[in-house]
């Protein structure tokens, strides 16, 4: 397994699957990821289906509420299904008598915290009420808002200090994280200790997809492909404090990489972990990246700099993503779809997040990524499956 602990997937995907022997059984193991057209989905797609990873060969199917897009893997069996919708998922998914794995991380945002909870909640347990009996292990994703309040609340109550540890309280807060971790561990409970878990938090996620309702490395794609349409510099919006600040982000591979290993490896059975490529990055080294990556002069960010409303510079530009989507022949999508300015804006003008991966690494996984690699490798994959120019 040292492509996994080098996380060299470039090298793992070059290898061709060994041919099957006659009665052996062809798959180890079958995993159910809800919410593949996401960004960690779309990696946990890719990285099971290749041959020698740990738990295979695995067999996948991959559930959304959309069709299957063309870069999930032909290998995937896709199933077309709303699981807010509880007749429907019991119906789609309670015929998959083989599942053995359950990888969740389907989301519904809410403006109203309380609702968010509600909602993510019966979406959950619609799933879990459908899934076998003989399932084996759910990974569980939330992510580092785990240890902070609501977007609504920020800077008005008390919240955890970075650098994040598992061991930390829950805020006295209505999350919709805590709310999944509650519907998982009332079936495991309910399940009499036949089935494991495992809850998986990652930082700013890198990585393909724009069907997720928070990608920041799109976003940011689409902001730089405005400014290049508009003929102006790459302003920041945010403050020098987050231009300036130390941050962590997760390659998507990575986080698929860790709930791949925690829901094989006995030493990771019934835990939380945060997951982070183990080093730090600036706000402005990303900025560089992105103005080399679309040809743009940028605006260091000096003493006098004065952040700007994102969502409000942007939302006039409809129109103008469809001139961008239809003169660089890029896949069909809309301007509100794959940009989350909301968000993006968010995250730069707060405190920069962080979680520490000691208790990852003492439970035995060692994986990690540079973060600035990643984001430009993130970049590169828009860019190949022509989401942006």
């Amino acid at each position: 397994m040292s492509w996994w602990w080098a996380g060299a997937i470039g090298a793992a995907a070059k290898i061709k699957p060994d041919r099957v022997d006659e009665g052996q059984p062809r798959y180890q193991s079958v995993a159910l990821v809800i919410g593949v057209t996401g960004i960690v989905g779309t990696s946990l797609a890719e990285i099971l289906t290749l041959p020698d990873t740990p738990g295979g060969p695995w067999k996948v199917y991959g559930v959304a509420r959309r069709e299957k897009p063309k870069w999930i893997a032909d290998q995937v069996e896709h199933i077309r299904c709303d699981v807010a919708n509880r007749d429907e998922t019991l119906t789609k998914l309670g015929v998959l008598s083989d599942v053995t794995h359950v990888f969740y991380m389907a989301a519904s945002l809410r403006a109203d915290e309380s609702e968010a909870c509600l909602v993510n909640g019966r979406m959950l347990r619609n799933a879990l009420d459908a899934v076998a009996s003989n399932v084996r292990h759910v990974c569980l994703q939330t992510g580092l808002h785990h240890y902070t309040p609501p977007y609504y609340l920020y800077g008005k109550v008390p919240s955890h200090q970075p650098p994040f540890r598992e061991t930390m309280a829950r805020l006295e807060y209505p999350s919709y994280y805590h709310a999944l971790e509650d519907v998982l561990l009332d079936e495991v409970t309910r399940r009499g200790g036949t089935l494991t878990y495992s809850v998986h938090r990652p930082s700013i996620v890198f990585g393909l997809s724009p069907h997720c309702q928070v990608n920041f490395v799109a976003t940011l794609c689409v902001y730089a492909s405005i400014c290049k349409r508009l003929g102006v510099p790459m302003r920041y919006p945010g403050t020098k404090a987050t231009w300036e600040g130390y941050w962590d982000a997760s390659d998507a591979g990575l986080v698929a990489e860790q709930q791949i290993w925690a829901a094989v490896d006995p030493n990771a059975k019934n835990e939380a972990f945060n997951c982070s490529n183990g080093d730090v990055f600036r706000m402005k080294e990303l900025w560089r990246i992105l103005a080399e990556e679309f040809g743009l002069e940028w605006e260091e960010v000096g003493d006098m700099h004065e952040g700007f409303d994102l969502g409000e510079m942007m939302k006039d530009k409809g129109p103008m993503w469809e001139e961008i989507v239809s003169s660089h022949g890029l896949e069909p999508t809309e301007l509100g779809q794959v940009a989350n300015w909301a968000s993006t804006g968010y995250l730069m003008n707060v405190e920069p997040i962080m979680g520490c991966m000691n208790k990852s690494r003492e439970h035995g996984f060692l994986g990690f990524r540079n973060s600035k690699t990643s984001f430009a490798s993130s970049i590169g994959k828009l860019k190949a499956h022509k989401i942006v120019p």
